[in-house]
């Protein structure tokens, strides 16, 4: 729910003069019909389809905030889980795919969290890129994963 919270942020509240480069763990980007399973206001915002999960596939042309989305195809909690990539035609986002890491690993794996660093780590206190040879992160095509 913190990268959902997170998203909305950038993208609905003005947050991308603020972020430059927003990381989100196992966020259900697309919903998950495990909050099916939850029957209260918060877990139905989480669903497929809800008023919540269209509101963030509304158009963004102009968000500034590049996105770095780590997804796994062994999360318990998002499913299918396809559904915590990033896919919107408006943002800059890196679906990173940890093969085989648990929904509640994912902050805790040497990859994810070097990947992190790494990643934040190329950022001044503006969040601008100083690091001679670290690449701006590109637009994918929606139809890209």
């Amino acid at each position: 729910m913190g990268g959902l919270i997170a998203r909305y942020y950038v993208t609905r509240l003005g947050g991308d003069e603020r972020v430059h480069t927003l990381v989100t763990l196992g966020t259900p980007h697309q919903g998950t019909y495990t909050a099916y399973g939850w029957h209260n206001q918060l877990t139905r915002q989480l669903r497929p389809g809800s008023g919540l999960m269209r509101e963030l596939d509304q158009p963004v042309p102009n968000c500034r905030t590049r996105f770095v989305v780590y997804w796994s195809d062994l999360d318990q909690m998002v499913f299918p889980q396809r559904n915590a990539a990033l896919k919107h035609p408006d943002l800059s986002a890196q679906n990173i795919d940890p093969h085989g890491v648990g929904h509640m690993s994912l902050p805790i794996i040497g990859s994810v969290v070097h990947g992190i660093s790494s990643t934040l780590a190329h950022l001044d206190s503006d969040g601008h890129t100083v690091t001679p040879g670290v690449t701006e992160l590109r637009r994918e095509s929606p139809d890209s994963s």
